[in-house]
């Protein structure tokens, strides 16, 4: 599949857009999640951004791969961390069961097996919140990229502030 290419005007937006959306991401893990499981959560949030913002066009890029995909991978993540006592184990069952439920529930998202990973290997901040981990900060991690993703998709169209 090519990539489409971004006009200067759409690099501008999407790069201030993503810059936004990490930075309320960020604020808001660092309120629940402390310092300790903050970057292991933000490593996942960040490559969505990558993705979000710099291929907007991309399958993986639309709403419901993102949280589908994030939100999936979570819970798998954490049910694996709670069913299999090796961390390595786990985490590569947890990767592998996420793709494959991506894949069936239309929802590939790479940065999920990311998303996966973190809810086994996340240290004691993630695995303390359980379940809940889905919820917060996935899923509102999720939404959060999502509005800021909309907001830009908006601006890069009708902003007559900009120029090419």
């Amino acid at each position: 599949m090519a990539m489409r290419s971004m006009s200067s005007r759409e690099v501008l937006i999407s790069v201030i857009g993503a810059f936004i959306a990490m930075l309320l991401a960020s604020f808001f893990s660092n309120n629940i999640l402390e310092a300790e499981g903050m970057p292991m959560v933000l490593a996942s949030t960040g490559a969505s951004a990558v993705l979000i913002f710099g291929i907007p066009s991309s399958p993986v890029s639309h709403p419901w791969p993102i949280v589908g995909g994030h939100v999936i991978s979570a819970f798998i993540g954490v049910s694996a961390y709670y069913l299999v006592a090796n961390p390595i184990l786990a985490a590569s069952l947890a990767t592998c069961l996420a793709m494959l439920a991506m894949h069936f529930t239309r929802s590939m998202h790479p940065p999920g097996g990311a998303t996966a990973v973190t809810a086994v290997i996340g240290g004691t901040t993630v695995h303390e919140l359980g379940y809940y981990f889905v919820i917060v900060p996935v899923l509102f991690n999720s939404i959060i990229l999502l509005s800021v993703a909309m907001a830009a998709a908006t601006f890069r169209e009708s902003n007559p502030f900009v120029d090419e």
